[in-house]
């Protein structure tokens, strides 16, 4: 079995790949206007950093909700966060529709780590843009969770999709399955479960995670 120190790593390994492109894109940024004279470039220089400040902000807001503590949520974490940083994601990816059918107000914190991190995954497969869906809701005593992507071309690797569902090997888990293995532990330790299904035009992504006990109602 992975380590959690070995899936910390993974994880942390994620994090940094998927950071590099936005800061070096600022540190590029900077070089150039340190050396622009044309006003013209120099707007354009700055443009360049706007947009790469904002990218290392939503994709640092995202590892904090889908990965992090969020400690300062307690229990429950206001699903306006989630799709404050899913819709940031969405709208970067370009040529996404993005639809919410969530009624509650709030959700339980591993529903929303989980619901983000199905979401990225979801987002990952749109390579030509294309719609995603995502719904959420708590019922009989359970969070239910579905995250779909619909399009004519889809991207999916299938070992995330055994990793989603626990029978992907250790000696596989990669960066890029270390996040679905990370909820799919996560699921299990909640006596819940995670499953995909794929066809030519849809992936969809779904959980089924019992409430924390004392948090029904």
């Amino acid at each position: 079995m992975t380590s959690q120190t070995d899936l910390a790593a993974l994880l942390c390994s994620r994090l940094c790949h998927d950071l590099l492109s936005p800061v070096g894109a600022l540190s590029n940024g900077i070089e150039l206007l340190a050396d622009e004279t044309d006003p013209e470039m120099q707007k354009r220089c700055v443009e360049l950093l706007e947009q790469s400040a904002k990218t290392s902000t939503d994709k640092l807001k995202f590892f904090r909700l889908a990965f992090g503590a969020a400690g300062g949520f307690g229990e429950y974490v206001p699903v306006e966060e989630a799709q404050e940083v899913i819709g940031s994601l969405a709208a970067g990816a370009k040529r996404v529709e993005l639809n919410w059918a969530i009624s509650d107000a709030k959700l339980p914190k591993a529903a929303v780590k989980v619901m983000l991190n199905l979401s990225q995954i979801a987002l990952d497969a749109l390579v030509r843009g294309g719609t995603l869906d995502i719904g959420a809701e708590r019922t009989g005593g359970n969070v239910e969770i579905v995250a779909r992507a619909t399009a004519e071309k889809l991207a999916f690797d299938e070992t995330i999709g055994q990793a989603l569902q626990g029978e992907l090997d250790d000696a596989e888990i990669t960066s890029r399955t270390a996040a679905a293995h990370m909820i799919a532990l996560l699921a299990k330790d909640m006596g819940g479960g995670l499953q995909f299904a794929m066809t030519d035009g849809a992936l969809v992504l779904g959980a089924v995670l019992p409430e924390p006990e004392g948090m029904i109602g």
